[in-house]
């Protein structure tokens, strides 16, 4: 509850406005291709995460994914892989998925400084994501400036897209609890998908400084992409 308000504090004086003033200075077509440069260097842990589930269609449907943006796309700025003639969505999965959908439960849920809402399993899964580029390519994924600004884009992105959400959540009655059912609730959701029994959830806004990843340094990895979870049962195979 601490770690909230110190959060929600930090976002009233400083990250809905740094956010607001990267909504206003770049224009909604600069920020769709930063945004799709971000989610398209996510994507080789999408793919690993993707094999470890069984799910080998939609592993490389991912390398599709990850070749034609890559290419045609312009390095990840324009997403034509969901376009015509391809029709390839780009699908959130990583390493808090995958301990989920193998019957992982979530643990306690935190809602720290950095990370903002998340979980034991997610907050594990996440930061061996993270390090997936940088123990596979190496410079510049390991560089802290890099990692920093890639975050620091992403955050703010997300803050921007998620204000009037964000504010309705912050004026209700209480904002903790609410935030904690909604992550936990959507994280749930994400591993049924993955088993086949619902579709996959809309995205949970999260706090303004989520996102903002620590500089990594080189560590063993199996990734997680966005930070998706949840729990329980043992899954059935799917490709």
């Amino acid at each position: 509850m601490k770690t909230f308000a110190v959060v929600q504090g930090l976002d009233k004086i400083l990250v809905r406005p740094a956010s607001k003033a990267y909504q206003r200075i770049l224009p909604d077509p600069l920020r769709s291709g930063i945004r799709n440069v971000i989610n398209n260097l996510r994507e080789p842990v999408v793919f690993l995460n993707f094999l470890l589930q069984l799910k080998p269609g939609k592993a490389f449907e991912t390398v599709g994914r990850f070749a034609i943006n890559s290419t045609i796309g312009g390095a990840g700025l324009f997403d034509i892989a969901r376009r015509k003639p391809f029709h390839l969505p780009r699908r959130p999965n990583g390493l808090g998925n995958t301990l989920g959908y193998y019957g992982v439960g979530p643990g306690p849920f935190f809602y720290l400084p950095i990370f903002g809402p998340t979980t034991l399993r997610d907050l594990i899964g996440d930061n061996l994501d993270r390090g997936v580029l940088p123990a596979a390519v190496g410079t510049p994924f390991d560089k802290p400036a890099y990692v920093l600004g890639i975050g620091s884009a992403s955050s703010l992105d997300q803050r921007a897209e998620f204000d009037e959400k964000l504010e309705e959540l912050h004026r209700g009655s209480d904002p903790y609890a609410q935030t904690r059912a909604d992550y936990l609730r959507s994280r749930q959701a994400a591993i049924d998908a993955l088993r086949g029994r619902r579709a996959a959830p809309p995205p949970v806004p999260v706090s303004p400084a989520a996102n903002v990843p620590a500089p990594v340094t080189v560590a063993p990895v199996t990734g997680a992409a966005d930070p998706v979870a949840p729990a329980g049962g043992a899954p059935s195979p799917a490709p």
